[in-house]
């Protein structure tokens, strides 16, 4: 199978300039780095997103996603950590390597996996991570915290979301450096693990979302998922798993934790570093 975080306080109204790019009358499929996305328009409309890079051979190379929550932390997935124990964070980041002016870099003082996850068993969730940066990050328009929602909210079938992230193309294809997004509403637990679709793999602290063309895929795991509540985007999501039929095979959405359920531990971690 392929292996695709937050505090209460920190669910700040989101700048106006976080719209999406396009409409999405239709998702396309193999359309680019997130499976049936499109690429991202403006250094300024997602700019929570970070890439997590480590060095090979003296160049850095992107492998997974995360959520700058808080000015000093990071939300990814813990099988991103697992997988790399020496990475650094790069922030504001539209286009890898291109050094437009917008980026910032950062290393990683101290990384936080969640205690129950467990790596040999992905759909048992707990698949959360919190890094402590070595030093700040500056706000700035391209690089800003993450709204979070509150504790245990479950957001209803069909919710406007979208996972950015500079992911695979297609299942086992490599992609682009500039930053994607897809479409991706809310699939409901009910819905999600019924016959035919994932079934009991979904456990409730966990997000369905998409099902059709579009989906996350390899290297934008441990990335947001941005939902849209009250004119406001929240990161609900960090981009778990998928399906080993595909990226984006039908009737098995792209799976994400849910950020709403693990809050009380982000939390803990944060004001006991």
């Amino acid at each position: 199978m392929l292996v695709l975080v937050l505090l209460t306080a920190l669910t700040a109204t989101a700048p106006a300039q976080l719209e999406p790019q396009s409409s999405y009358t239709e998702l396309r499929a193999a359309a680019g780095r997130v499976v049936g996305g499109d690429e991202v328009a403006s250094h300024t409309s997602w700019p929570w997103q970070v890439s997590l890079q480590y060095n090979k051979d003296g160049s850095f190379q992107h492998f997974c996603g995360g959520t700058l929550i808080s000015k000093g932390w990071v939300m990814t997935a813990a099988r991103c950590v697992y997988s790399h124990s020496s990475f650094r964070v790069v922030l504001g980041d539209l286009i890898l390597h291109s050094g437009h002016g917008t980026e910032q870099y950062r290393n990683v003082a101290k990384f936080y996996v969640h205690p129950e996850w467990n790596f040999n068993s992905i759909s048992s969730g707990f698949d959360i991570a919190l890094l402590r940066l070595s030093s700040e990050a500056s706000v700035t328009a391209y690089v800003k915290p993450a709204p979070l929602p509150p504790f245990g909210e479950v957001l209803p079938h069909g919710s406007p979301c979208y996972i950015t992230g500079y992911g695979s193309t297609s299942t086992g294809g490599g992609g682009v450096s500039r930053m994607r997004q897809a479409h991706l509403p809310v699939v409901d637990h009910q819905t999600c693990t019924s016959s035919g679709w994932w079934g009991s793999t979904v456990k409730t602290t966990m997000i369905c979302a998409g099902g059709g063309a579009a989906s996350g895929c390899d290297g934008d795991f441990g990335g947001p998922l941005s939902c849209k509540v009250n004119n406001v985007w929240y990161v609900h999501g960090v981009a778990s798993f998928v399906s080993g039929m595909g990226c984006n095979a039908p009737q098995k959405p792209t799976v994400f934790t849910r950020v709403s359920a693990y809050i009380t531990w982000i939390n803990t971690v944060m004001s006991n570093p």
